[in-house]
C-alpha cells in the first residue's frame, strides 16, 4: 500500500468510478436477473437458495466494500471469510466460468464502460478462481 502524499487527490475507488451504491444495487440486481433468466446460468442458480433476495443483499453489501466503498457487510457479519463460507458448495471451474460470464454480462448490460470493465473483470476473475473447491484446472 503506498502512502498518500499530502495535497495530492486520492485516487477513484472502483466503487466511486462505478457510480456509487445504486450503481452497484443495479449491478447486483441485474446479475442475479440474468441468472434467474438466461439458462446459461441455471447450474449457477441452483446453488443458491430458492429465493434470491437474501443473496442480492450479501452480494450488494459485499461489493459495496471490496470495491472500496462503505463496509456494510463487515458491519453486519465481519470479515467476509468467502472461501470459507462458499465451502459447501462444490466450486470448480466450470462454475467459476458461468460466474464471471454471468457478472461480466451483467455490467455489460448495465453500460461498465472501459477500462473500468475491464479492471473490475480482472478482479472478479482472480477472486472467482481463488474459491474454486474442486479438483480440476
Amino acid at each position: 500500500m503506498s502512502t498518500p502524499i499530502p495535497g495530492e487527490p486520492e485516487p477513484a475507488s472502483a466503487f466511486d468510478l462505478l457510480g456509487g451504491e445504486s450503481r452497484v444495487r443495479e449491478l447486483v440486481d441485474r446479475f442475479y436477473d440474468l441468472m434467474a433468466l438466461d439458462e446459461r446460468f441455471a447450474a449457477l442458480l441452483a446453488l443458491h437458495p430458492n429465493t434470491l433476495e437474501g443473496s442480492r443483499d450479501k452480494l450488494f453489501w459485499f461489493l459495496c466494500g471490496w470495491l472500496g466503498g462503505p463496509g456494510h457487510y463487515e458491519a453486519r457479519f465481519g470479515h467476509p471469510r468467502l472461501r470459507a463460507r462458499h465451502l459447501p458448495f462444490p466450486i470448480g471451474s466450470r462454475e467459476r466460468d458461468d460466474w464471471l460470464l454471468c457478472m461480466a454480462q451483467a455490467m455489460h448490460d448495465i453500460g461498465v464502460a472501459e477500462p473500468l470493465f475491464e479492471r473490475l473483470l480482472g478482479a472478479f476473475h482472480g477472486t472467482a478462481d481463488w474459491m474454486r473447491n474442486q479438483p480440476g484446472s
